[in-house]
């Protein structure tokens, strides 16, 4: 299947561009409270913005190939990591 590669690198601009408006929110969220729990959902998306803007920037065809999708492995463990610190008791205040 041929994909326009203007296309591909608008849809992934989008997308970067979308993780990082959510990851300024949360960054928002933590500088209000100082809640690390909204300081790792804040870096989690910032590397799932990573994720997406590396293969389009590089111009890397297939991101299974490349080892780029262990940003986004990355990303899913903080924010799991976070929540499960946060409802184990953990203090989630620094």
């Amino acid at each position: 299947m041929n994909e326009d590669p203007a296309i591909v690198g608008y849809m992934g601009g989008a997308i970067t561009v979308g993780f990082l408006a959510v990851g300024l929110y949360f960054l928002k969220f933590w500088r209000r409270t100082r809640d690390t729990l909204f300081l790792a959902f804040a870096a989690g998306f910032a590397l799932l913005a990573l994720n997406q803007a590396v293969p389009v920037v590089f111009g890397i065809p297939d991101e299974n190939l490349s080892g780029v999708y262990l940003l986004r492995l990355a990303g899913f463990l903080l924010i799991i990591w976070a929540i499960l610190r946060k409802n184990m008791g953990g203090r989630g205040r620094r």
